[in-house]
């Protein structure tokens, strides 16, 4: 089965675990099979709004258990890299997840208008026009801009999407004229740190979403398995640039 030829399984949530707070048919049952053959799990969201500790109750609610370690957000990934490189003092667009996580990483958050060393945006439903005001200014002052994410929509429990990260972010780059580095998927650095948390070895990328997941896996030269119980089809595989290794029905197509 697909599972032997891998150590860690890095999986995505919303579309692969879950819709809302509905859980995907045979998921739960397929993590505890993955635990049960020794795998190692590490659930990655680009969602930054959310805490490892959040995103743990919300698992544990359509019956996946985990634990916070096993958790990588975009917000978790972007504070420790700005840790790594000594910024002290950031402006923060972005919910309690991002605020958090900058905070555990010993960085300051401060007013836009009070010389923030970096602008670090995630997804904020409260944004306003102030706040996207004074965040341009701080970057055309010499602030550097950093993104946990840029999904362009986030799907809402509705079946339609919501403005996301992204979206927010455009509006600051062209106001700027300046490019956010981002964190996120498709970007590596958030898959690199979830294959730490699971503790290394031959890795699969599990997600829904061709731009996102499979890209990204791509982009660090890894495997990927698209499950068709989110947003991206079969048909949007055959033809992508980047293909999954594999394309799945649901998330119980990795133990057959």
């Amino acid at each position: 089965m697909i599972a032997d030829a891998y150590d860690a399984f890095l999986l995505d949530l919303d579309g692969v675990l879950y819709r809302g707070d509905s859980p995907i048919p045979k998921a739960p049952e397929t993590v505890e099979a993955l635990r049960s053959l020794g795998k190692r799990l590490a659930f990655v969201t680009n969602n930054s709004s959310r805490t490892p500790e959040a995103v743990v109750a919300h698992l544990a609610s359509v019956g996946v258990g985990a634990e916070p370690g096993e958790v990588e957000t975009s917000s978790l990934t972007t504070a420790a890299a700005l840790r790594d490189r000594s910024v002290r003092r950031a402006a923060v667009i972005g919910e309690e997840g991002l605020r958090s996580a900058m905070a555990s990483a010993g960085i300051e958050i401060v007013p836009a208008d009070a010389d923030p060393d970096v602008v670090v945006l995630g997804w904020d439903r409260k944004v306003t026009y102030d706040d996207l005001r004074d965040a341009s200014l701080a970057v055309q002052r010499g602030a550097t801009l950093y993104a946990s994410n840029d999904d362009v929509s986030y799907p809402a429990p509705d079946g339609f999407t919501w403005p996301g990260a992204g979206a927010i972010l455009a509006a600051l780059e062209a106001a700027t004229g300046v490019k956010a580095e981002v964190f996120g998927k498709p970007h590596t650095p958030i898959l690199r740190a979830a294959l730490e948390r699971a503790g290394g070895g031959r890795p699969l990328v599990i997600g829904d979403r061709l731009e996102t997941d499979i890209d990204g896996a791509a982009n660090a030269g890894w495997d990927a398995a698209l499950v068709l119980t989110g947003i991206s089809t079969r048909a949007e595989a055959e033809a992508a640039p980047q293909p999954p290794t594999y394309v799945l029905d649901d998330l119980s197509g990795l133990l057959a």
